[in-house]
C-alpha cells in the first residue's frame, strides 16, 4: 500500500451510461495492492480540464480515463491535449469504438487503450497496471 489514502481517477464523457460502466467495472478497490479509487465523473471537457489544471495536492488527478466516443469533444483529442499541454500529466487511458482505433490512440499518446464495449477484465487489468505506475512514480 502507498501513502496515497486514495487515488483520484478522473472518467470522462458524454454519456452517463459509459461513466457509470467503467465506475462499475473498476470498483472502489480495483487491486488489492492498490489504495482505493476515488473517482471524478465529467461529461464536458471544459470540466475536465478544470479539475486537471487545479494542482492543489488534495485535488490532484492520478488517472484519466476518456471516451474516445464522447461529443462533441473526443477523448483521443482530449488526451493528446493533456499531453500537450499539461507538464507531468496524469497517465492516460483512452476507450476507443473498435480495435481498428488503436492507432488513433497511439496519435493520442495515450498510455493504454481498451475498445467499447467495456470489458470489465481488460479494463480493471489495463487501469491497475496505470495505476501501480503511478505509486512506483511517488
Amino acid at each position: 500500500m502507498s501513502e496515497h489514502p486514495t487515488l483520484r481517477v478522473l472518467v470522462y464523457s458524454d454519456d452517463r451510461d459509459v461513466r457509470s460502466a467503467v465506475v462499475a467495472a473498476l470498483g472502489r478497490h480495483p487491486h488489492p495492492d492498490l489504495p482505493a479509487f476515488e473517482y471524478l465523473e465529467c461529461a464536458t471537457e471544459p470540466v475536465v480540464f478544470g479539475h486537471l489544471d487545479d494542482r492543489r495536492p488534495a485535488h490532484r488527478v492520478d488517472l484519466v480515463i476518456l471516451d474516445g466516443e464522447a461529443t462533441p469533444a473526443g477523448g483521443l483529442g482530449i488526451a493528446r491535449q493533456i499531453k500537450d499541454e499539461i507538464f507531468r500529466a496524469a497517465p492516460v487511458l483512452v476507450i476507443t469504438g473498435r480495435p481498428q482505433d488503436a492507432w488513433l490512440a497511439t496519435w493520442s499518446r495515450a498510455d493504454a487503450v481498451v475498445t467499447h464495449p467495456i470489458q470489465p477484465l481488460r479494463l480493471a487489468e489495463a487501469v491497475i497496471g496505470l495505476a501501480r505506475g503511478v505509486l512506483a512514480a511517488g
